[in-house]
């Protein structure tokens, strides 16, 4: 457990969804976590499952479809160098020059973390954002996928320092 926070919860997995609003358009959605600021209650994150939709395979045009999941939210689906991003995939089919369906390729960070690690991210505001946009495709895509954690409560100063970076960093 991180310094200066008091696990209240056991570990829970929070389910989420988010459907293209048209074929390759950027699209973000909004998980509350119901956290209570007065509280000091934050969501220490263990693991995050992201599970894209496939992109289309049309001849002779590369498809994609990507995703992210992260503590604040985005304008475009993030990289895993953005500091709030704390998951990321893109699954693809490479078509261009070709007269089929091409070739696919799949990229994610990796779902769940060793098990040295004691956490992959703490959420200390309300929600987090889930992103997803395709490229070429005919139909909308989506991402669905869970996040697993747990509460915590924090001390003041740590609980300060936690929202501050989370805010100043989007």
């Amino acid at each position: 457990m991180p310094a200066g926070l008091k696990q209240s919860s056991s570990v829970v997995s929070i389910g989420f969804s988010v459907p293209e609003s048209a074929p390759n358009t950027f699209t973000q959605g909004s998980v509350d976590l119901n956290l209570s600021p007065l509280d000091r209650e934050v969501f220490v994150v263990l693991a995050v499952n992201l599970d894209a939709d496939n992109p289309d395979a049309v001849a002779g045009t590369d498809t994609r479809v990507r995703a992210g999941l992260t503590t604040t939210s985005q304008t475009a689906v993030p990289s895993l160098a953005d500091a709030n991003c704390l998951a990321r995939l893109t699954n693809a089919i490479q078509a261009a020059g070709f007269v089929d369906g091409g070739v696919g390729f799949s990229t994610q960070a990796l779902e769940t973390p060793p098990a040295t690690l004691e956490y992959i991210g703490i959420i200390a505001t309300n929600d987090f954002f889930v992103q997803t946009e395709g490229t070429g495709n005919l139909g909308a895509k989506g991402v669905a996928g869970k996040l697993y954690g747990y509460r915590a409560i924090a001390s003041a100063d740590i609980y300060a320092a936690l929202v501050q970076s989370e805010v100043l960093s989007a």
